[in-house]
């Protein structure tokens, strides 16, 4: 058995949401179309629902504090169920290289992919199947801190307890992911279509600092997509967003602050010609953003190759 979610380091005790339901009756399907899924788990075969379940035990016999995100916490929140490849497990950055080594240790091939957020633990019968250990993002912008676990939500992962992603963290982070190939926008529309009038505004507002617009253009967004469900946003909120982004300081032309592109943020791919032809600032380089150098580089070489 598991052991219980352990409280943040504010003493906070993980909170219970009620799942968004996945089984409410569908109307009548045509003949010949199949049933959808209710849960990631359903999708999955046995092997590889054996590799998550052992690695999550190794986990809790470790005494790591993780939460479950990826499609588990998107189908929790949101009612949207997905195939994945892959088991997304965040812990905190100064918990990655051990949690990295004890699965090593258990027979694993790991790998820090990606060292600024990112390692990788393989099913030693099946590299196709791994573990993601997340402790950041791909951008830089949304480390695992210990809010992420204060406000844990109680939830089921292959029929066994786990405490995941909070709704409000899932859209923080999925709102920074738009690439030509991959656009998240969908997802955050359904996060704020299912939890939007549980959400802790305050707290996902506060993630956005220095970012508002683009949780402006989200919030604009799920507005035009659900035209008669657009109170799931607060109007109280949707001013402030606005309000906060409205009283940005102009940026004159022809200054050196001008010449910064945030688009790197939102993309690794589409923005480089303006960083590496048209002579604008990457906007995630220290130190006016979080990442090194190294890193970006990295990141940046991995296009088309590593997620």
């Amino acid at each position: 058995m598991p052991k219980p979610p352990l409280p943040s380091s504010d003493g906070t005790a993980p909170v219970a949401v009620t799942p968004v339901p996945t089984d409410v009756p569908a109307p009548a399907r045509p003949a010949g179309v199949p049933r959808l899924p209710e849960t990631p788990f359903d999708l999955l075969d046995q092997a590889t629902c054996d590799f998550y379940l052992r690695s999550l035990d190794l986990l809790d016999q470790a005494g790591v504090p993780y939460l479950v995100g990826g499609a588990y916490s998107l189908a929790y929140h949101a009612g949207i169920v997905r195939h994945t490849k892959d088991l997304d497990v965040f812990v905190r950055a100064a918990h990655a290289p051990g949690v990295l080594q004890m699965y090593k240790e258990h027979g694993y091939r790991t790998a820090l992919t990606f060292p600024h957020w990112l390692g990788k633990a393989f099913d030693p019968q099946d590299e196709t199947t791994f573990v993601d250990v997340i402790y950041g993002s791909g951008n830089g912008l949304c480390p695992v801190d210990d809010d992420w676990f204060a406000h844990a939500v109680s939830g089921m992962v292959l029929g066994r307890p786990a405490q995941l992603v909070p709704a409000e963290e899932v859209i923080w982070t999925k709102s920074f992911i738009c690439e030509r190939e991959r656009f998240d926008g969908g997802d955050v529309n359904h996060l704020i279509h299912a939890r939007g009038r549980t959400l802790d505004w305050p707290r996902l507002v506060r993630r956005f600092k220095g970012h508002e617009r683009m949780l402006l253009a989200h919030l604009l967004m799920y507005g035009y997509a659900y035209p008669g469900e657009r109170d799931a946003v607060p109007a109280e909120v949707l001013r402030e967003v606005f309000d906060r982004a409205h009283a940005e300081p102009p940026v004159p032309r022809g200054t050196d602050a001008a010449k910064v592109c945030m688009g790197t943020f939102i993309s690794r791919e589409q923005y480089l010609v303006d960083v590496h032809q048209r002579g604008y600032e990457d906007a995630r380089l220290q130190p006016r953003g979080p990442m090194r150098e190294q890193d970006v580089k990295h990141w940046t070489d991995a296009i088309g190759t590593i997620k």
